[in-house]
């Protein structure tokens, strides 16, 4: 009697959802009539794949079903799955085929499309390596002990690298090493900008440009962009990326160029080794190059970036002449006019503005035309405000200087004058500033002249800083020599 009525529950049960969420997932039924143990328990019977109802009772099942007539239901298990594999797809990662087990659901990134566009740009960032051997100027016909650098620089079109000028001066050799890449590439370098502190590089192995884009420029950026810095700084070997906005925008000094350039000011932290980088917007599009900032015990986080027309200025100058002719200037120093009592003195109307000259360099080929006492009116056609300023953008001002520097060697401008109470305009020629004591030596070594034992010179700043560096060295062992 007793087995009359273990072999009483003959017909196929649905698996409820208790016996589905049990936590012994690895069990599973084989045989389709129910048996018994010799403990007397029952084994109930896999309900057939046609007759499930419960979608969640198949979810214990791995593989596929012997039944191929019907297809499975999706399970909640597979569900997440299948929802990031659409997501993966979106994004370029994989495809998923088949029975091939899924990856595991992926964060989605927010600005997922602004990143895809950075990564090429990234990839063309390539570390700098230099070894200078300074002249020195004490013994012009000898050299210093070579020293070795690290910078950054990035590709452009047409073959070529742009890096800084500081970061190849006096070079000797030049190399240069791609991202995730353990080849160092032999280097040229083709141009060297001191003024705008800029200098143009080439590789003859056609390895190094295999698998990389160029950088392409964006325009000018308005204060508070966000910027990216990208190079090589020092901490580690591997990329580094700092990321900051747009602080200020004017007219700055360049401190290897002792000149006065259109520049950026940025809060993204630049360092020893980011000379050079490039500086993105968040459209993946250069910007400006990272070369100078202001280490202060007062301030932090104050760099400056060279923009995008003095970049481009520099790279059209070496395309138009075959090398760099540089920067023009006018050669004249000025003042402000803001005061009443200096216009009126100047003869100046009221609705008139301007700067006045103060002196005028010798060299300079605007001597012959302007004279001291001067007031600059007008640059090629622009008014000058008395505070030396021109219109720049919306709701922006610049330095007159600027009007300058988008000129180039040979190109003519016309600058309208106020003489002794009388309006003159001049086409004047542009040319680069040509100091008598000049300001670099442009990475050429010292020329000298030996005779009866005099050794004659020319005079520099690079020369007068050496000396003046030697005799701060030399100054303790004389006051010591005279028991000072």
């Amino acid at each position: 009697m007793g087995d009359k009525k273990r072999k009483r529950p003959r017909k196929s049960k649905p698996a409820t959802d208790e016996e589905t969420a049990s936590p012994d997932h690895n069990t599973t039924t084989t045989s389709s009539n129910a048996t018994t143990s010799k403990n007397d328990v029952v084994v109930i019977p896999a309900p057939e794949p046609a007759e499930t109802s419960d979608p969640e009772s198949h979810g214990l099942r791995r593989g596929r079903s012997k039944n191929k007539k019907k297809k499975s239901p999706p399970t909640s298990a597979t569900v997440p799955d299948r929802r990031s594999s659409r997501i993966a797809e979106q994004n370029g990662d994989y495809a998923a085929t088949g029975s091939v087990a899924e990856p595991p659901l992926m964060p989605k990134w927010e600005g997922s499309g602004a990143a895809a566009k950075v990564v090429p740009s990234m990839d063309a960032v390539v570390k700098v390596f230099c070894v200078h051997t300074e002249p020195n100027f004490s013994l012009p016909w000898q050299r210093k002990r070579q020293y070795s650098s690290s910078s950054s620089g990035f590709i452009v079109a047409g073959r070529r690298v742009l890096t800084n000028a500081h970061s190849v001066e006096h070079h000797t050799q030049v190399k240069l090493k791609k991202r995730g890449s353990d080849t160092k590439y032999l280097a040229t370098v083709l141009a060297i900008g001191t003024e705008c502190d800029i200098a143009l590089l080439t590789v003859s192995d056609d390895d190094f440009w295999e698998g990389v884009s160029p950088v392409e420029f964006g325009d000018l950026p308005v204060l508070q962009d966000a910027v990216t810095v990208v190079g090589y700084p020092i901490g580690g070997d591997t990329i580094s990326v700092t990321s900051g906005v747009v602080s200020r925008m004017e007219i700055l000094s360049y401190v290897h160029g002792s000149t006065e350039l259109l520049g950026l000011q940025i809060d993204a932290a630049i360092n020893s080794g980011n000379s050079g980088g490039p500086a993105f917007n968040d459209k993946g599009k250069c910007v400006g190059i990272a070369f100078q900032s202001l280490k202060h015990e007062d301030v932090e986080n104050i760099g400056y970036v060279i923009p995008t027309p003095v970049i481009l200025h520099f790279i059209k100058d070496y395309e138009k002449n075959g090398a760099y002719t540089g920067f023009p200037v006018l050669g004249v120093e000025w003042q402000k006019m803001e005061n009443p009592d200096l216009r009126m003195s100047m003869g100046m109307a009221s609705d008139q503005k301007g700067v006045r000259i103060r002196r005028i360099e010798p060299t300079a080929p605007e001597s012959h035309v302007l004279k001291p006492s001067d007031v600059i009116i007008s640059f090629d056609g622009v008014n000058i405000a008395n505070d030396g300023t021109v219109p720049f953008r919306h709701g922006e001002r610049i330095g007159f200087s600027y009007l300058v520097s988008q000129k180039y060697t040979g190109d003519r401008a016309l600058v309208k004058v106020l003489r002794n109470l009388e309006i003159l305009e001049f086409n004047i020629k542009l040319a680069t500033h040509k100091r008598l004591i000049p300001a670099h030596i442009k990475g050429r070594p010292p020329s000298y002249y030996i005779i009866a034992g005099f050794v004659f010179t020319a005079v520099s700043v690079p020369y007068l800083r050496s000396e003046e560096h030697n005799c701060y060295k030399k100054l303790p062992y004389v006051l010591v020599s005279k028991g000072v």
